[in-house]
Protein backbone atom coordinates (compact mmCIF):
# COMPACT_ATOMS: atom_id res chain seq x y z
CA UNK A 1 0.00 0.00 0.00
CA UNK A 2 2.75 2.30 1.01
CA UNK A 3 5.09 1.81 -2.15
CA UNK A 4 2.77 3.92 -4.44
CA UNK A 5 2.96 6.64 -2.05
CA UNK A 6 6.70 6.87 -1.23
CA UNK A 7 7.64 6.93 -4.99
CA UNK A 8 5.09 9.58 -5.77
CA UNK A 9 5.58 11.44 -3.27
CA UNK A 10 9.62 10.90 -1.87
CA UNK A 11 11.69 8.89 -3.84
CA UNK A 12 10.57 8.50 -7.50
CA UNK A 13 12.10 4.85 -9.07
CA UNK A 14 14.76 5.50 -6.51
CA UNK A 15 11.98 3.55 -4.35
CA UNK A 16 14.36 0.51 -5.61
CA UNK A 17 17.18 2.16 -3.57
CA UNK A 18 14.54 3.32 -0.95
CA UNK A 19 14.01 -1.12 -0.15
CA UNK A 20 17.73 -1.71 -0.04
CA UNK A 21 18.40 0.61 2.67
CA UNK A 22 15.60 -0.45 4.50
CA UNK A 23 16.62 -4.32 4.20
CA UNK A 24 20.43 -3.24 4.88
CA UNK A 25 19.01 -1.55 8.25
CA UNK A 26 16.77 -4.43 9.01
CA UNK A 27 19.72 -7.17 8.08
CA UNK A 28 21.58 -6.02 10.85
CA UNK A 29 19.18 -6.56 13.43
CA UNK A 30 17.80 -9.42 11.92
CA UNK A 31 21.67 -10.93 13.01
CA UNK A 32 21.11 -9.62 16.13
CA UNK A 33 17.95 -11.30 16.71
CA UNK A 34 18.84 -14.29 14.96
CA UNK A 35 22.12 -14.69 17.68
CA UNK A 36 19.33 -13.91 20.46
CA UNK A 37 17.04 -16.42 19.36
CA UNK A 38 19.27 -18.99 19.38
CA UNK A 39 20.95 -17.88 22.49
CA UNK A 40 17.40 -17.57 24.45
CA UNK A 41 15.04 -19.48 22.98
CA UNK A 42 11.83 -18.17 25.27
CA UNK A 43 9.23 -16.66 24.25
CA UNK A 44 8.94 -12.77 24.04
CA UNK A 45 11.43 -11.85 21.52
CA UNK A 46 13.21 -8.65 22.48
CA UNK A 47 11.33 -8.05 25.35
CA UNK A 48 13.41 -11.52 26.75
CA UNK A 49 16.57 -10.51 25.10
CA UNK A 50 16.15 -6.67 27.20
CA UNK A 51 15.45 -8.88 30.40
CA UNK A 52 18.44 -11.35 29.89
CA UNK A 53 20.69 -8.97 28.89
CA UNK A 54 19.79 -5.74 30.60
CA UNK A 55 17.17 -6.27 33.65
CA UNK A 56 13.61 -5.77 34.58
CA UNK A 57 13.17 -2.01 34.16
CA UNK A 58 14.29 -1.62 30.71
CA UNK A 59 12.61 -5.08 29.75
CA UNK A 60 9.31 -3.62 31.17
CA UNK A 61 10.03 -0.64 28.74
CA UNK A 62 11.03 -2.27 25.36
CA UNK A 63 7.83 -4.90 26.62
CA UNK A 64 5.40 -1.73 26.59
CA UNK A 65 7.07 -0.95 22.84
CA UNK A 66 6.50 -4.06 21.41
CA UNK A 67 2.70 -3.80 22.43
CA UNK A 68 2.64 -0.76 20.98
CA UNK A 69 4.05 -1.41 18.23
CA UNK A 70 1.72 -4.90 17.34
CA UNK A 71 -0.90 -2.87 18.49
CA UNK A 72 -0.67 0.49 16.25
CA UNK A 73 0.45 -1.93 13.18
CA UNK A 74 -2.36 -4.16 13.75
CA UNK A 75 -4.97 -1.39 13.23
CA UNK A 76 -3.39 0.04 10.62
CA UNK A 77 -3.30 -3.32 8.44
CA UNK A 78 -6.93 -4.11 9.77
CA UNK A 79 -7.72 -0.79 8.20
CA UNK A 80 -6.24 -1.73 5.32
CA UNK A 81 -7.43 -4.82 4.80
CA UNK A 82 -11.21 -3.37 4.92
CA UNK A 83 -10.44 -1.15 2.47
CA UNK A 84 -9.13 -3.56 -0.13
CA UNK A 85 -12.31 -5.71 0.67
CA UNK A 86 -14.67 -2.86 0.34
CA UNK A 87 -12.88 -2.13 -2.89
CA UNK A 88 -13.30 -6.13 -4.19
CA UNK A 89 -16.50 -5.86 -2.96
CA UNK A 90 -17.47 -2.26 -4.71
CA UNK A 91 -16.16 -4.10 -7.91
CA UNK A 92 -18.12 -6.98 -7.53
CA UNK A 93 -21.72 -5.01 -7.26
CA UNK A 94 -21.74 -4.91 -3.98
CA UNK A 95 -21.09 -1.39 -2.38
CA UNK A 96 -21.55 -1.13 1.82
CA UNK A 97 -22.37 2.05 3.03
CA UNK A 98 -19.76 4.40 4.22
CA UNK A 99 -20.96 4.56 7.83
CA UNK A 100 -20.11 0.96 8.50
CA UNK A 101 -16.60 1.03 6.52
CA UNK A 102 -14.95 4.07 8.00
CA UNK A 103 -14.00 5.69 11.28
CA UNK A 104 -15.67 9.08 12.76
CA UNK A 105 -12.61 10.79 11.66
CA UNK A 106 -12.83 9.53 8.39
CA UNK A 107 -16.69 10.78 8.35
CA UNK A 108 -18.09 7.30 9.22
CA UNK A 109 -19.32 5.66 12.46
CA UNK A 110 -17.47 2.25 12.52
CA UNK A 111 -15.51 -0.01 10.06
CA UNK A 112 -17.25 -3.35 10.53
CA UNK A 113 -14.96 -4.79 7.73
CA UNK A 114 -11.96 -3.97 10.49
CA UNK A 115 -13.48 -5.31 13.46
CA UNK A 116 -14.78 -8.59 11.40
CA UNK A 117 -10.90 -9.57 10.48
CA UNK A 118 -9.59 -9.04 14.20
CA UNK A 119 -12.41 -10.83 15.40
CA UNK A 120 -11.71 -13.88 13.15
CA UNK A 121 -7.99 -14.15 13.41
CA UNK A 122 -7.69 -13.50 17.27
CA UNK A 123 -10.67 -16.71 17.42
CA UNK A 124 -7.90 -18.44 15.00
CA UNK A 125 -5.44 -17.94 16.96
CA UNK A 126 -7.04 -18.85 20.01
CA UNK A 127 -7.43 -22.16 18.48
CA UNK A 128 -3.93 -23.05 17.84
CA UNK A 129 -0.48 -22.20 16.41
CA UNK A 130 -0.86 -25.33 14.24
CA UNK A 131 -4.40 -24.00 12.94
CA UNK A 132 -3.39 -20.41 12.42
CA UNK A 133 0.27 -21.46 10.63
CA UNK A 134 -1.93 -23.55 8.28
CA UNK A 135 -3.83 -20.58 7.06
CA UNK A 136 -1.13 -18.73 7.14
CA UNK A 137 0.46 -20.72 4.73
CA UNK A 138 -2.16 -21.13 2.54
CA UNK A 139 -2.50 -17.32 2.44
CA UNK A 140 1.48 -17.06 1.89
CA UNK A 141 0.89 -19.35 -1.18
CA UNK A 142 -1.74 -16.92 -2.35
CA UNK A 143 0.14 -13.68 -2.21
CA UNK A 144 3.56 -14.75 -3.60
CA UNK A 145 1.39 -16.47 -6.50
CA UNK A 146 -0.26 -12.47 -6.95
CA UNK A 147 3.38 -11.34 -6.81
CA UNK A 148 4.91 -13.36 -9.48
CA UNK A 149 1.56 -12.79 -11.83
CA UNK A 150 2.08 -9.34 -11.38
CA UNK A 151 6.18 -9.77 -12.38
CA UNK A 152 5.06 -12.09 -15.18
CA UNK A 153 2.01 -9.70 -16.59
CA UNK A 154 4.20 -6.24 -16.11
CA UNK A 155 7.75 -7.34 -16.60
CA UNK A 156 7.74 -7.17 -20.41
CA UNK A 157 5.75 -3.97 -20.01
CA UNK A 158 8.56 -1.96 -18.15
CA UNK A 159 9.77 1.07 -20.00
CA UNK A 160 13.42 2.16 -18.65
CA UNK A 161 12.52 5.70 -19.75
CA UNK A 162 10.33 5.78 -16.75
CA UNK A 163 12.89 5.11 -14.09
CA UNK A 164 15.00 8.57 -15.69
CA UNK A 165 15.61 10.76 -13.72
CA UNK A 166 16.08 7.48 -10.98
CA UNK A 167 16.03 9.93 -8.04
CA UNK A 168 14.23 12.95 -8.84
CA UNK A 169 14.09 14.41 -5.30
CA UNK A 170 17.31 13.49 -4.70
CA UNK A 171 18.96 11.07 -1.59
CA UNK A 172 17.37 12.44 0.99
CA UNK A 173 14.00 11.48 -1.07
CA UNK A 174 15.57 8.36 -1.25
CA UNK A 175 16.06 8.24 2.14
CA UNK A 176 12.26 9.54 2.98
CA UNK A 177 11.16 6.74 0.96
CA UNK A 178 12.97 3.96 2.80
CA UNK A 179 11.93 5.36 6.42
CA UNK A 180 7.94 5.48 4.96
CA UNK A 181 8.03 1.73 3.24
CA UNK A 182 9.89 0.75 6.57
CA UNK A 183 6.39 -0.29 7.86
CA UNK A 184 6.64 -3.52 4.98
CA UNK A 185 9.45 -4.68 7.12
CA UNK A 186 7.59 -5.01 10.31
CA UNK A 187 6.94 -8.92 11.45
CA UNK A 188 10.33 -10.40 10.97
CA UNK A 189 11.26 -9.77 14.42
CA UNK A 190 7.49 -11.04 15.27
CA UNK A 191 9.57 -15.09 14.31
CA UNK A 192 11.24 -14.70 17.32
CA UNK A 193 7.94 -14.44 19.39
CA UNK A 194 7.28 -18.26 18.46
CA UNK A 195 10.81 -19.52 20.41
CA UNK A 196 8.55 -21.70 22.29
CA UNK A 197 6.34 -23.02 19.61
CA UNK A 198 9.20 -24.29 17.15
CA UNK A 199 10.69 -28.12 17.28
CA UNK A 200 14.21 -26.95 16.86
CA UNK A 201 14.48 -22.68 18.06
CA UNK A 202 18.59 -22.93 17.62
CA UNK A 203 18.27 -23.86 13.91
CA UNK A 204 14.51 -22.61 12.84
CA UNK A 205 14.14 -18.92 14.32
CA UNK A 206 17.67 -18.15 12.56
CA UNK A 207 16.35 -19.50 9.32
CA UNK A 208 12.84 -17.92 9.83
CA UNK A 209 14.22 -14.44 10.70
CA UNK A 210 17.07 -14.29 8.11
CA UNK A 211 15.66 -16.23 5.12
CA UNK A 212 12.30 -14.19 5.59
CA UNK A 213 13.89 -10.77 5.37
CA UNK A 214 16.20 -11.78 2.48
CA UNK A 215 13.50 -13.45 0.32
CA UNK A 216 10.77 -10.42 1.02
CA UNK A 217 13.57 -7.88 0.22
CA UNK A 218 14.48 -9.19 -3.08
CA UNK A 219 10.47 -9.55 -4.11
CA UNK A 220 10.20 -5.84 -2.98
CA UNK A 221 13.18 -4.44 -4.96
CA UNK A 222 11.94 -6.50 -7.89
CA UNK A 223 8.15 -5.34 -7.40
CA UNK A 224 9.25 -1.82 -7.31
CA UNK A 225 11.70 -1.89 -10.09
CA UNK A 226 8.57 -3.32 -12.41
CA UNK A 227 6.06 -1.03 -10.97
CA UNK A 228 8.09 2.10 -11.67
CA UNK A 229 8.69 0.97 -15.10
CA UNK A 230 5.16 0.65 -16.18
CA UNK A 231 3.60 3.37 -14.68
CA UNK A 232 5.02 6.96 -14.29
CA UNK A 233 5.84 7.53 -10.45
CA UNK A 234 3.78 10.18 -10.70
CA UNK A 235 0.51 8.28 -11.36
CA UNK A 236 1.31 5.90 -8.17
CA UNK A 237 -0.01 8.28 -5.26
CA UNK A 238 -3.19 5.80 -4.72
CA UNK A 239 -3.67 2.56 -2.38
CA UNK A 240 -3.66 -0.13 -4.66
CA UNK A 241 -0.70 1.09 -7.11
CA UNK A 242 -0.32 -2.48 -7.94
CA UNK A 243 -3.72 -3.54 -8.86
CA UNK A 244 -3.37 0.68 -10.88
CA UNK A 245 -0.60 -0.35 -12.84
CA UNK A 246 -2.26 -3.59 -14.00
CA UNK A 247 -5.53 -1.83 -15.38
CA UNK A 248 -3.28 0.93 -16.79
CA UNK A 249 -1.34 -1.88 -19.07
CA UNK A 250 -4.63 -3.39 -20.33
CA UNK A 251 -4.33 -5.95 -17.70
CA UNK A 252 -8.12 -6.02 -15.54
CA UNK A 253 -8.24 -9.36 -14.98
CA UNK A 254 -4.84 -9.50 -13.65
CA UNK A 255 -5.72 -6.52 -11.01
CA UNK A 256 -8.43 -8.52 -9.75
CA UNK A 257 -6.09 -11.23 -9.12
CA UNK A 258 -3.34 -9.13 -7.43
CA UNK A 259 -6.04 -7.44 -5.98
CA UNK A 260 -7.26 -10.80 -4.25
CA UNK A 261 -3.56 -11.61 -3.85
CA UNK A 262 -2.93 -8.38 -1.53
CA UNK A 263 -5.90 -9.23 0.60
CA UNK A 264 -4.69 -12.45 1.55
CA UNK A 265 -1.35 -10.30 2.09
CA UNK A 266 -2.63 -8.46 4.48
CA UNK A 267 -4.08 -10.84 6.34
CA UNK A 268 -1.11 -12.27 6.76
CA UNK A 269 0.48 -9.50 8.24
CA UNK A 270 -2.12 -9.05 10.21
CA UNK A 271 -2.18 -12.80 11.82
CA UNK A 272 1.56 -12.09 12.60
CA UNK A 273 1.05 -8.96 14.33
CA UNK A 274 -1.50 -10.24 16.31
CA UNK A 275 0.16 -13.49 17.21
CA UNK A 276 3.49 -11.48 18.27
CA UNK A 277 1.07 -9.01 20.23
CA UNK A 278 -0.11 -12.21 22.30
CA UNK A 279 3.31 -13.57 23.22
CA UNK A 280 4.25 -10.45 24.31
CA UNK A 281 1.39 -10.25 26.77
CA UNK A 282 2.13 -13.66 27.43
CA UNK A 283 6.03 -13.45 28.31
CA UNK A 284 5.44 -9.90 30.85
CA UNK A 285 2.65 -11.88 32.42
CA UNK A 286 4.68 -14.72 32.76
CA UNK A 287 7.01 -12.98 34.40
CA UNK A 288 5.13 -10.85 36.70
CA UNK A 289 5.33 -7.22 34.95
CA UNK A 290 1.59 -7.02 33.87
CA UNK A 291 -1.18 -8.59 35.34
CA UNK A 292 -0.90 -12.70 35.53
CA UNK A 293 -4.32 -13.56 34.62
CA UNK A 294 -2.92 -12.48 30.79
CA UNK A 295 -0.76 -15.51 31.09
CA UNK A 296 -3.02 -18.80 31.65
CA UNK A 297 -2.73 -21.20 28.89
CA UNK A 298 -5.88 -22.28 27.17
CA UNK A 299 -6.74 -26.16 28.57
CA UNK A 300 -7.40 -27.73 25.46
CA UNK A 301 -5.44 -25.53 22.43
CA UNK A 302 -2.55 -24.51 24.60
CA UNK A 303 -2.52 -20.89 23.62
CA UNK A 304 -2.47 -17.57 26.04
CA UNK A 305 -5.82 -16.65 27.48
CA UNK A 306 -6.69 -14.23 29.62
CA UNK A 307 -7.80 -16.30 33.35
CA UNK A 308 -9.42 -14.69 36.25
CA UNK A 309 -7.34 -16.64 38.20
CA UNK A 310 -3.43 -15.71 37.57
CA UNK A 311 -1.13 -18.34 38.11
CA UNK A 312 2.42 -18.40 40.17
CA UNK A 313 4.96 -17.42 38.02
CA UNK A 314 8.15 -19.28 38.69
CA UNK A 315 11.36 -18.41 40.13
CA UNK A 316 13.92 -17.98 37.47
CA UNK A 317 16.56 -20.37 37.61
CA UNK A 318 19.49 -18.71 35.86
CA UNK A 319 20.18 -15.05 37.41
CA UNK A 320 19.60 -12.19 34.94
CA UNK A 321 17.51 -14.33 32.71
CA UNK A 322 13.14 -13.56 33.41
CA UNK A 323 11.70 -15.80 35.31
CA UNK A 324 10.00 -17.28 32.14
CA UNK A 325 13.04 -18.78 30.96
CA UNK A 326 13.02 -21.65 33.64
CA UNK A 327 9.82 -22.46 32.31
CA UNK A 328 8.61 -25.39 30.16
CA UNK A 329 7.91 -25.17 26.27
Amino acid sequence: MLTGVAAAQHAGPGIMLSFVLSGLACAFAALAYAELAAIVPISGSAYTYSYAALGEIVAWIVGWNLILEYSVGSSAVAAGWSGYMTGLLKAAGVELPKALTAVPADGGIVNLPAIFIAIFLSFLLVRGTKESASLNRILVIVKLTAVFIFIALAGPKVNPANWSPLMPFGFSGVAAGAALIFFAYIGFDAVATTAEECKNPNRDLPVGIIGSLVICTILYIIVSAVLTGVVPYTQLNNAEPVAYALRAIGYNFGSALVGTGAIAGITTVLLVLMYGQTRIFFAMSRDGLIPGGICAVHPTYGTPISSPSPPVSPSPSSPGLPPSASSPN
